[in-house]
């Protein structure tokens, strides 16, 4: 990628920081005009997100080293950082002390956020599947990470009233806000998960410390209440039984499918994944969706693969339908509800 349109994902992600991470806007801004920073991140994989990669590669060397004055700058290490105005210089002088650590991790990793708050809107979006359907789910995701979205039925959730819905006994509480639309009203108890295998190129393990720690460097560092969910979560998935399967997840569904019961509804989901997928790849996962659901009934959520918002089509019978769910927040904060119910 040239230095031009490397300039332009820093700038574009600059506009998504704005309210959420101050100090990943000013550095966005700042990287955008620096041709030498800029060229550090073209060692990117191709698919990946650059600057979501950089800052994760800058945080993950911050957290494992003893000391650089840049530290003073991230929330996530120090109580009171620094203004965030004044972090540039430290930035690129840390970026070029660790320039080769930082450009093997480029090389190396996967943008794999771990954001258990997404399920805040895949939750009633599956229970609109359940109604639908009235068999017990069996979830397949693509792009799974660590497993986390997986157990979505475990969790309690808050739209901002009192009532709690989901498993009202969780210690994990989702909280988002419902921007439009009236959430359904069969959403009290989650529908039964029958199986719940998760696909990726590479299985993040959080009982592996550098697994971990790479996961929690990709969170932004004002953001204590996403470092808080993810311990919490991190702990209760190494608990779990869940079917995580690394490898080409697209290749690999239509023989986990055929595994599949017909007693079960099948799921496959993926949220902030098809992003990374080329042009071919989306089609063909569409085309083994459309070829699966010739033959049985079969669901589809997602969201980022040709816009940003969340859809769901499904085969039933043989036939089509699709639907855009709504909007939603990168972080899960926050969603629109766009599909009628009871």
């Amino acid at each position: 990628m040239n230095i031009t349109k490397l300039s332009v994902r820093f700038q574009t992600f600059a506009e998504e920081c704005k309210g959420s991470s101050r100090l990943y806007e000013v550095l966005s801004n700042e990287i955008a005009k620096d041709e030498e920073l800029l060229s550090i991140t073209a060692d990117t994989r191709i698919g990946q997100p650059v600057p979501n990669m950089l800052f994760g590669a800058v945080q993950y060397m911050l957290l494992k080293i003893a000391d650089h004055e840049l530290k003073r700058f991230y929330r996530s290490m120090v109580e009171k950082p620094r203004p965030a105005t004044e972090a540039f210089p430290y930035f690129k002088d840390f970026c070029f002390n660790y320039r080769s650590e930082i450009s093997d991790l480029l090389k190396s990793k996967l943008v794999q956020t771990n954001e258990v708050r997404r399920c805040a809107y895949l939750y009633p979006a599956f229970c609109y599947v359940y109604e639908k359907i009235k068999k017990p789910l069996a979830l397949i995701e693509i792009g799974t990470s660590a497993g986390f979205q997986l157990l979505w039925d475990t969790y309690a959730y808050s739209y901002g009233s009192a009532e709690i819905y989901g498993n009202t006994q969780a210690d994990i509480v989702l909280e988002a806000e419902v921007r439009e639309g009236k959430l359904p009203d069969f959403m009290q108890s989650p529908p039964p998960v029958s199986k719940r295998i998760g696909l990726d190129l590479h299985i993040n393990n959080v009982k592996n410390s550098e697994d971990r720690l790479w996961l929690k460097a990709l969170i932004w560092p004002e953001h204590v209440d996403r470092r808080d969910l993810f311990d919490k979560v991190a702990s209760q998935v190494q608990a779990a039984n869940l079917q995580l399967i690394e490898g080409d997840g697209v290749a690999m569904l239509p023989e986990l499918v055929n595994e599949i019961s017909s007693e079960m509804a099948v799921v496959v989901f993926h949220t902030h994944v098809a992003n990374q997928f080329s042009n071919l790849l989306k089609e063909e996962l569409l085309q083994q969706i459309h070829s699966i659901g010739s033959k049985r009934d079969i669901f589809h959520l997602y969201n980022n693969m040709y816009d940003r918002y969340l859809h769901l089509d499904y085969y039933l019978q043989g036939g089509k339908v699709s639907h855009i769910v709504g909007e939603t927040e990168g972080h899960g904060r926050w969603f629109t509800w766009n599909l009628s119910g009871k």
